[in-house]
């Protein structure tokens, strides 16, 4: 498997009682686990997913920014 590097945001859902991991270069790609690390590598298959998806579907793939997102 590879590791992309596209910016991760885990955080814990006391809703879903799981970690998080969303994509928010990649839109709606997330991915959830019991632990931080449990949810990074299901975020890595997620993204695998969502790129090879986005190829079949002639979508354009974002080259990941490698740095924190600006949110206004």
């Amino acid at each position: 498997m590879s590791t992309y590097r596209y910016e991760l945001i885990v955080y814990w859902s006391a809703e879903d009682v799981v970690f998080v991991a969303d994509v928010p270069e990649l839109p709606g790609c997330m991915a959830h686990g019991a632990t931080p690390a449990e949810a990074v590598a299901q975020a890595q298959e997620a993204i695998a997913l969502w790129i090879e998806t986005a190829r079949e579907d002639g979508r354009t793939i974002p080259e990941p920014k490698g740095r924190r997102l600006l949110l206004a």
